[in-house]
């Protein structure tokens, strides 16, 4: 069946929203998912798409005419858990939507990993290998 249609390997901009809000994207843009919910900055733009949400929603309260310590009282009270959650449930959410692309949910870990080698084997070589089952702390 050859088409001359190459797979796109990066989402377009409705593909990315859905994306961005819990849709699966297909099999040809994995890496790009796993450099998204891995690489670099991942933590920061999933706070921020976490916010765009919570802002278009608050956004209509300082269009009505009053102070600013109402705006403020009003909007910031309930911006503030958005933070906070999005900060709270970041590698959950990225760990769940890596195993929904059908990648390795233990890639949220691996800058982590790298940046941390080095503690790590020093443990190793003071304390020896570590024994037990591995659980999700270990990095």
């Amino acid at each position: 069946m050859p088409t001359g249609h190459t797979p796109r390997t990066k989402p377009g901009p409705l593909q990315y929203v859905a994306y961005c809000y819990g849709r699966r994207l297909p099999d040809s843009m994995r890496d790009w998912v796993a450099n998204d919910l891995a690489g670099p900055g991942a933590t920061a733009r999933m706070m921020f798409r976490v916010a765009i949400p919570a802002v278009l929603v608050l956004a209509p309260i300082w269009f009505i005419p009053m102070s600013l310590y109402l705006h403020a009282s009003m909007t910031v009270p309930i911006f503030i858990p958005f933070v906070y959650f999005s900060h709270a449930l970041n590698k959950v959410w990225r760990r769940h939507m890596l195993a929904k692309h059908g990648l390795n949910p233990g890639l949220v870990d691996e800058l982590s990993r790298k940046k941390n080698a080095h503690i790590h084997r020093a443990y190793e070589e003071r304390y020896g290998p570590r024994t037990g089952p591995t659980s999700s702390h270990d990095v």
